[in-house]
């Protein structure tokens, strides 16, 4: 079990922001990414305060879980609002699973996170509006309309741009999972 996904999942399905599960432990927010990404070990008396204010045990935290929900709703869906993009999760706890779909809505003249290099490839379908698809060797970018799909390694620092006065909407999956 790799202990991050788990916490980072809890979170995501608790409604709670990094900073929201920081100051219910007393931990600092930089330090629950790192434990989110796996880059830190948590001693067992800091997992028990992180899984209390998760609202979970040790036990249930530890615990396999089978298939579970098949079927999601809208009000399965989890909404993360940025500055200039919003993202629905619309399968939750995606993470642990082999892809990891979202609903990505861009802001005129707004992009996405920067996506960094990682092993995988990424889907997107463009459902309403127009995007471009920037890497790093084309910060221009490949214009992707709507009803079109992209296709790419995930081999490269990319993001997605939407140059257009109208909100754009994709279905954007990714394996494994990044967002």
């Amino acid at each position: 079990m790799e202990i991050g996904k788990r916490i980072r999942q809890l979170r995501i399905k608790g409604n709670l922001t990094l900073e929201e599960l920081a100051s219910r432990t007393e931990l600092t927010k930089g330090y629950l990414s790192q434990l989110e990404r796996n880059l830190a070990s948590p001693s067992i008396q800091t997992l028990e305060d992180i899984t209390e204010a998760l609202g979970t045990t040790m036990s249930r935290f530890f615990a396999e879980e089978d298939e579970g929900q098949i079927v999601f709703t809208a009000e399965d869906t989890f909404v993360d609002e940025q500055d200039e993009y919003t993202i629905n999760w619309i399968v939750p706890n995606a993470q642990k699973n082999a892809m990891e779909p979202i609903l990505l809505e861009i802001d005129p003249q707004g992009r996405s996170q920067i996506i960094p290099p990682h092993e995988g490839e990424e889907l997107g379908y463009v459902i309403n509006g127009r995007i471009s698809l920037c890497r790093s060797d084309d910060p221009k970018g490949i214009t992707v309309k709507k009803g079109e799909t992209f296709y790419i390694r995930g081999n490269e620092e990319h993001y997605l741009y939407n140059r257009s006065t109208k909100k754009a909407v994709i279905l954007w999956i990714s394996t494994p999972p990044i967002f």
